[in-house]
């Protein structure tokens, strides 16, 4: 059912008080707060299928991948959980296997049962909604093409853009036909089979985390790096973790093609996926050729995101925005070039994008707007999470942004391995677990990054994330007094 439009009363009325392109997480904390405040609320969320087909449905990237994110995660660690059981006293009568279609229609089900509450939610709250493209066509007014191609024009009095993003296609052959990225890892009848992860990406390595934990063959390309972004040394940890454990890493390379170069079809279980990829990889100044076959060989993008901000008609009005990255420049306030018009999530330039971070700044931004606040989003001590099988959590500045803000001389690192107890009986590596904390000297030793790499790292994390918030220091983290047995 279409939302009613108001009356045209004048020139400056507008149909909605507060209009969102976009569904990702933080637009619809922004949407929702902004209709408890008693505002005219429109959200428009459309987003067209993977080139392989893969449906998006609302909140965008940020909520069904990031629910996806976790089940596989927890997946791969109840695998080496059954494993370490034995060493516990567990035994079974049969062997375990798993069951990739029986977990692929249970995250499918779960997914589309929070899409539900979502939806039952920004109802609830006043929210109208419409599955439809929106394209920003002059000041204040958005064109509305729904499903059906039917166009329609509202305005509103502020525009939000909160589009999300999506993975990023090499431009080489054969991706587009052969490759697949995360989000249609789920909709495989059968699992990979042996893989190629390209890209060093969080995404791609809980990917290979995931499918490696599920027994299969896994290399990781770092193209075009290793976690850009990250504290270098806790990257550097968790690649050594994850090759100790047995998936291969390939540096240097860059994928050049992709090419079937043979399709077996028959009635057989795996042969619908049996495909054969030749990979052409430039490894320093020499060449190097590799063949990958076998029973369901796939090749996975993770190389990078790119915002879904290139049709959406920000020149039409003067938005400044970079066309080759998509980002939007914003100022605290979040606010865009053209003083009406806001960005929010991973459509910003220069910021990192979170989950947790969106929701938190559309909420903030709503409540600026019109609950009479003044409180401007921390973009600094912003918790990162990834969902490796060995978890790595940070917050704050990493080791190398810390020495180039205050100078090596006015920073001091503390780091510590640690050994979890429920991994001293089936005796997994001593030295996998660490934490690193950034303080900076001068102002008393201040906690300015805090990097955790071990189970439950996001968990464990969190509570510190509010006392980095009110100023921690070493000196008082030191006089916490610590739960035994337990690691945090």
């Amino acid at each position: 059912m279409d939302p009613p439009a108001r009356p045209s009363l004048g020139l400056y009325d507008y149909d909605y008080d507060f209009l969102v392109i976009g569904g990702g997480s933080g637009g619809l904390a922004a949407a929702m707060e902004a209709a408890a405040l008693s505002k005219k609320v429109l959200v428009l969320d459309f987003m067209a299928p993977s080139p392989r087909g893969t449906k998006k449905e609302l909140g965008g990237s940020s909520f069904s991948l990031d629910r996806v994110r976790k089940f596989l995660q927890q997946t791969s660690l109840l695998g080496k959980a059954i494993e370490d059981s034995q060493k516990f006293g567990w035994k079974f009568k049969e062997e375990v296997l798993h069951g990739w279609s029986e977990l692929v229609q249970a995250i499918q089900d779960q997914v589309k049962s929070g899409i539900s509450e979502l939806k039952r939610e920004l109802k609830s709250c006043g929210v109208h909604y419409l599955q439809a493209r929106g394209e920003i066509v002059a000041p204040h007014t958005v064109e509305v093409t729904d499903m059906n191609g039917r166009k329609r024009n509202f305005k509103a009095e502020t525009l939000v853009i909160a589009t999300g993003d999506k993975p990023h296609y090499l431009d080489i052959p054969g991706v587009i036909e052969y490759c697949i990225t995360s989000e249609d890892l789920l909709s495989q009848r059968h699992p990979p089979g042996r893989t190629l992860v390209v890209g060093g990406s969080a995404e791609g390595l809980e990917c290979a985390g995931f499918l490696f934990g599920l027994g299969m063959m896994v290399t990781v390309m770092l193209q075009p790096g290793l976690l850009p972004g990250c504290d270098r040394k806790m990257a550097a940890k968790i690649e050594n973790h994850m090759i100790v454990s047995g998936v291969n890493i390939l540096h240097q390379c860059s994928l050049s093609k992709v090419e079937q170069i043979e399709d077996v079809l028959s009635d057989s279980f795996k042969s619908e996926y049996k495909i054969l990829f030749t990979i052409w990889m430039g490894i320093a100044t020499r060449a190097l050729h590799l063949q990958y076959c076998g029973h369901c060989v796939q090749v996975l993008l993770a190389v990078a995101r790119k915002p879904c901000t290139f049709d959406i008609g920000l020149e039409c009005v003067g938005v400044q925005w970079d066309q080759k990255t998509g980002q939007i420049p914003v100022n605290e306030r979040d606010q865009t070039s053209v003083d009406y018009i806001y960005a929010i999530g991973s459509v910003q330039q220069g910021r990192l994008s979170t989950p947790g971070l969106s929701r938190q700044t559309g909420k903030l931004l709503a409540q600026r707007l019109y609950g009479g606040v003044n409180i401007l989003c921390d973009y600094i001590n912003v918790p990162t999470v990834v969902l490796t099988p060995l978890e790595y959590a940070a917050c704050g500045l990493s080791e190398e942004k810390a020495n180039l803000h205050f100078g090596e001389k006015s920073v001091e690192v503390y780091h510590s391995y640690y050994w979890p107890m429920e991994w001293t009986l089936p005796c997994r590596n001593k030295n996998s677990c660490y934490v690193k904390v950034i303080c900076h000297i001068p102002d008393h030793e201040r906690v300015v990054g805090l990097h955790i790499m071990g189970p439950n790292a996001g968990d464990v994390l969190q509570g510190f994330v509010t006392a980095m918030k009110c100023g921690l220091t070493k000196q008082q983290l030191d006089s916490t007094v610590g739960i035994y047995p337990g690691f945090a």
